[in-house]
């Protein structure tokens, strides 16, 4: 029989409310307390529950608030689910909450989500790898109120060409095109901006490095936007070696 933990950091994906984990959803459906990020995650996540369960967006509250809502939860025998957009791994706020738990000594676990760069390439239905081409993919963000280390910045990154997954950088496209630019990408590096990922006014816009700026204005995107950097996307690259018939591995002589 499985052992529940009494606080779960649930990954809901980007949006849409099918792209959730069957894990993460039986959590919810469990919880006495449901703490969700009302300005990321949709409410039509939060539909499956217990009628005694306590549903709250947490979006104008502090980290201290939430914590001791959780705190108050678990020591009166419940359990607690803690719903974060995306992957709670990736710019998800978790270290500062997990410390708190740690200090009070309340289990908890982790379950992962679809992150929005990755729902974003479905979308716009590309591949962030190519043999032989492209091999790495960089997840990052611009650095604003929040500064990146600098040696993460933007310009170095570009340095080794590989595919980048630009978050948190809607609101200043000019300083991340300048920075990729200066990195070394060329002009016409195609670019996706992938807007509210999976919500019902998704948005896919395929274009040029040299046209984001001014598709990020038209189009008025200011926030919940992801910039997927794809070099080599023009080029035609290798097949994979997997069902190559020449090539052998540990299931196919």
């Amino acid at each position: 029989m499985e052992k529940k933990c009494p606080v779960s950091f649930i990954g809901a994906g980007p949006g849409d409310p099918e792209l959730i984990t069957v894990k993460g959803q039986k959590r919810i459906s469990e919880a006495d307390l449901i703490l969700y990020a009302g300005s990321l995650v949709p409410k039509e996540l939060i539909t499956d529950v217990k009628g005694s369960a306590k549903i709250i967006d947490s979006s104008g509250m502090t980290l201290d608030e939430t914590h001791l809502m959780i705190l108050e939860t678990v020591r009166n025998g419940g359990t607690v689910a803690r719903v974060h957009t995306g992957d709670p791994s990736l710019y998800g706020a978790i270290k500062e909450q997990i410390l708190l738990l740690d200090k009070d000594g309340i289990a908890f676990e982790i379950i992962p989500g679809v992150t929005v760069a990755f729902a974003a390439a479905a979308a716009a239905k590309i591949s962030f790898t190519l043999p032989e081409a492209v091999q790495t993919l960089i997840f990052t963000r611009l650095g604003g109120r929040t500064p990146v280390p600098e040696t993460q910045r933007l310009k170095y990154l570009a340095k080794h060409m590989a595919s980048i997954a630009v978050y948190l950088s809607s609101e200043n496209p000019e300083k991340m095109v300048e920075e990729l630019i200066d990195g070394g990408y060329p002009n016409d590096t195609p670019v996706i901006i992938a807007h509210r990922v999976g919500w019902p006014d998704e948005r896919i816009i395929s274009t040029r490095l040299e046209s984001v700026v001014s598709e990020t204005k038209n189009a008025e995107i200011k926030r919940q936007a992801v910039f997927l950097i794809l070099p080599g996307q023009d080029k035609e690259s290798a097949f994979s070696k997997l069902y190559d018939p020449k090539f052998s591995h540990g299931f196919r002589k």
